[in-house]
Protein backbone atom coordinates (compact mmCIF):
# COMPACT_ATOMS: atom_id res chain seq x y z
CA UNK A 1 0.00 0.00 0.00
CA UNK A 2 1.16 3.51 -0.58
CA UNK A 3 0.20 6.91 0.94
CA UNK A 4 -1.53 8.97 -2.10
CA UNK A 5 0.15 12.31 -3.10
CA UNK A 6 -2.05 14.09 -4.60
CA UNK A 7 -3.72 15.50 -1.65
CA UNK A 8 -2.05 17.62 1.38
CA UNK A 9 -3.56 17.34 4.52
CA UNK A 10 -3.65 20.57 5.70
CA UNK A 11 -4.26 20.81 9.49
CA UNK A 12 -5.75 17.76 11.24
CA UNK A 13 -8.29 18.54 14.37
CA UNK A 14 -9.44 16.10 17.38
CA UNK A 15 -13.05 17.77 18.08
CA UNK A 16 -15.32 15.14 18.11
CA UNK A 17 -17.05 16.09 21.51
CA UNK A 18 -17.74 12.93 22.75
CA UNK A 19 -14.70 11.26 22.19
CA UNK A 20 -11.96 11.61 24.78
CA UNK A 21 -8.45 11.12 22.78
CA UNK A 22 -6.09 10.01 26.24
CA UNK A 23 -8.80 7.95 28.54
CA UNK A 24 -5.44 6.90 30.13
CA UNK A 25 -5.00 10.36 31.51
CA UNK A 26 -8.35 9.97 33.82
CA UNK A 27 -6.85 7.33 36.50
CA UNK A 28 -3.17 8.50 36.47
CA UNK A 29 -4.77 12.14 37.55
CA UNK A 30 -7.49 10.55 40.14
CA UNK A 31 -3.98 9.06 41.55
CA UNK A 32 -2.28 12.63 41.36
CA UNK A 33 -5.18 14.03 42.72
CA UNK A 34 -4.75 11.48 45.89
CA UNK A 35 -1.46 12.41 46.61
CA UNK A 36 -2.22 15.96 47.07
CA UNK A 37 -0.61 17.40 43.45
CA UNK A 38 -2.90 20.20 43.04
CA UNK A 39 -2.79 21.48 47.32
CA UNK A 40 0.77 20.83 46.97
CA UNK A 41 1.60 23.18 44.32
CA UNK A 42 -1.00 25.59 45.66
CA UNK A 43 0.96 25.46 49.00
CA UNK A 44 4.95 25.44 47.61
CA UNK A 45 4.66 27.40 44.43
CA UNK A 46 4.63 31.17 44.69
CA UNK A 47 4.69 32.97 41.48
CA UNK A 48 4.05 36.35 41.63
CA UNK A 49 1.35 38.54 39.71
CA UNK A 50 -1.96 37.13 38.24
CA UNK A 51 0.55 34.77 36.00
CA UNK A 52 1.16 32.61 38.81
CA UNK A 53 -3.13 32.28 40.05
CA UNK A 54 -4.30 28.89 40.89
CA UNK A 55 -0.75 27.14 40.73
CA UNK A 56 -1.63 23.69 41.65
CA UNK A 57 -4.66 23.86 38.56
CA UNK A 58 -1.85 24.88 36.10
CA UNK A 59 0.65 22.29 37.45
CA UNK A 60 -1.50 20.08 37.34
CA UNK A 61 -2.75 20.81 33.67
CA UNK A 62 1.06 20.72 32.64
CA UNK A 63 1.48 17.23 34.29
CA UNK A 64 -1.75 15.91 32.39
CA UNK A 65 -0.76 17.70 28.82
CA UNK A 66 2.57 15.76 29.35
CA UNK A 67 1.40 12.71 30.38
CA UNK A 68 -1.11 12.98 26.87
CA UNK A 69 2.44 13.37 25.07
CA UNK A 70 2.52 17.68 24.71
CA UNK A 71 5.89 18.37 24.48
CA UNK A 72 5.40 22.12 23.67
CA UNK A 73 3.28 24.62 24.89
CA UNK A 74 1.08 24.62 22.18
CA UNK A 75 0.55 20.71 22.30
CA UNK A 76 -0.87 21.74 26.03
CA UNK A 77 -4.28 22.00 23.58
CA UNK A 78 -4.51 18.56 23.35
CA UNK A 79 -6.80 19.10 27.13
CA UNK A 80 -9.07 21.29 25.56
CA UNK A 81 -10.13 19.41 22.52
CA UNK A 82 -12.99 17.01 22.40
CA UNK A 83 -14.49 15.34 24.92
CA UNK A 84 -11.79 16.05 27.58
CA UNK A 85 -14.04 18.99 28.76
CA UNK A 86 -16.23 16.33 30.39
CA UNK A 87 -13.59 14.44 31.89
CA UNK A 88 -11.30 17.25 33.20
CA UNK A 89 -12.29 20.90 34.82
CA UNK A 90 -10.19 23.72 34.07
CA UNK A 91 -7.84 22.81 31.81
CA UNK A 92 -6.06 25.85 30.69
CA UNK A 93 -5.47 27.67 27.46
CA UNK A 94 -1.83 27.08 26.19
CA UNK A 95 -1.04 30.81 26.48
CA UNK A 96 -2.19 31.12 29.96
CA UNK A 97 0.05 28.18 30.88
CA UNK A 98 3.06 29.00 28.82
CA UNK A 99 2.71 32.74 30.62
CA UNK A 100 2.74 31.19 33.87
CA UNK A 101 6.10 28.94 33.33
CA UNK A 102 8.03 32.05 31.45
CA UNK A 103 7.49 33.83 34.77
CA UNK A 104 9.23 31.02 36.52
CA UNK A 105 12.66 32.63 38.28
CA UNK A 106 15.85 29.75 39.60
CA UNK A 107 13.87 29.87 42.98
CA UNK A 108 10.32 29.37 41.39
CA UNK A 109 12.32 25.49 40.10
CA UNK A 110 13.52 25.01 43.28
CA UNK A 111 9.74 25.23 44.82
CA UNK A 112 8.52 23.04 41.88
CA UNK A 113 11.23 20.51 43.06
CA UNK A 114 9.75 20.99 46.73
CA UNK A 115 6.39 20.10 44.99
CA UNK A 116 7.78 17.24 43.35
CA UNK A 117 9.50 15.67 46.40
CA UNK A 118 6.28 15.55 48.13
CA UNK A 119 4.31 14.55 45.45
CA UNK A 120 6.52 11.68 44.94
CA UNK A 121 6.66 10.79 48.63
CA UNK A 122 2.98 10.87 48.41
CA UNK A 123 3.04 8.28 45.61
CA UNK A 124 5.48 5.93 47.71
CA UNK A 125 2.24 5.64 49.79
CA UNK A 126 -0.32 5.64 47.75
CA UNK A 127 1.08 2.93 45.50
CA UNK A 128 2.97 0.23 47.61
CA UNK A 129 5.07 -1.17 45.16
CA UNK A 130 7.60 -2.18 47.18
CA UNK A 131 5.72 -4.32 50.33
CA UNK A 132 7.87 -6.00 52.41
CA UNK A 133 10.40 -3.15 52.09
CA UNK A 134 11.63 -1.73 55.31
CA UNK A 135 12.98 1.92 54.91
CA UNK A 136 14.03 4.15 51.85
CA UNK A 137 14.71 2.74 48.56
CA UNK A 138 17.05 4.74 46.12
CA UNK A 139 15.71 4.19 43.05
CA UNK A 140 18.31 5.12 39.53
CA UNK A 141 15.92 7.38 37.51
CA UNK A 142 18.71 8.46 35.52
CA UNK A 143 21.84 6.17 34.94
CA UNK A 144 24.88 8.09 33.66
CA UNK A 145 27.22 5.54 33.94
CA UNK A 146 29.10 3.69 31.02
CA UNK A 147 28.74 0.13 30.51
CA UNK A 148 30.92 -1.58 28.59
CA UNK A 149 29.56 -3.13 25.53
CA UNK A 150 29.67 -6.81 24.20
CA UNK A 151 30.11 -8.46 27.22
CA UNK A 152 29.11 -12.24 27.03
CA UNK A 153 27.62 -14.04 30.03
CA UNK A 154 27.67 -17.70 29.94
CA UNK A 155 25.03 -20.34 30.21
CA UNK A 156 26.84 -21.74 33.74
CA UNK A 157 27.36 -17.98 35.01
CA UNK A 158 23.67 -17.46 34.12
CA UNK A 159 23.06 -20.86 36.34
CA UNK A 160 24.83 -19.86 38.94
CA UNK A 161 23.17 -16.37 39.19
CA UNK A 162 19.67 -17.98 39.04
CA UNK A 163 20.81 -20.12 41.65
CA UNK A 164 21.95 -17.10 43.90
CA UNK A 165 20.12 -13.56 43.16
CA UNK A 166 18.09 -13.64 40.01
CA UNK A 167 14.46 -14.72 40.74
CA UNK A 168 12.46 -15.10 37.82
CA UNK A 169 9.00 -13.90 37.56
CA UNK A 170 5.90 -16.24 36.27
CA UNK A 171 4.79 -14.10 33.48
CA UNK A 172 7.92 -13.41 31.04
CA UNK A 173 10.75 -14.94 32.71
CA UNK A 174 13.34 -13.95 30.07
CA UNK A 175 12.89 -10.29 30.78
CA UNK A 176 10.62 -10.21 34.19
CA UNK A 177 13.05 -11.00 36.83
CA UNK A 178 14.23 -9.21 40.58
CA UNK A 179 17.72 -9.64 41.82
CA UNK A 180 18.56 -10.41 45.14
CA UNK A 181 21.89 -8.50 47.01
CA UNK A 182 24.36 -11.45 47.01
CA UNK A 183 26.43 -12.21 50.18
CA UNK A 184 29.79 -11.24 50.40
CA UNK A 185 32.41 -13.00 51.73
CA UNK A 186 33.40 -11.73 55.45
CA UNK A 187 30.29 -9.49 55.24
CA UNK A 188 27.75 -10.41 58.13
CA UNK A 189 24.53 -11.81 56.74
Amino acid sequence: MQLSHSRRVVSAVFDEPNLVSAAGLVPIMKLASQVGLRSVADRFLTVPTDKGANPGLKVSSLVAGMLAGADSIDDMAILRHGGMGRVFDAAYAPSTLGSFLRSFTFGHVRQLDAVACRVLAGLRTATPLLNGVDGDVLVDVVDLRTYEKGIKISDRQIRELEASQLHRHEFHGDWHYSMHPATRPNTPT
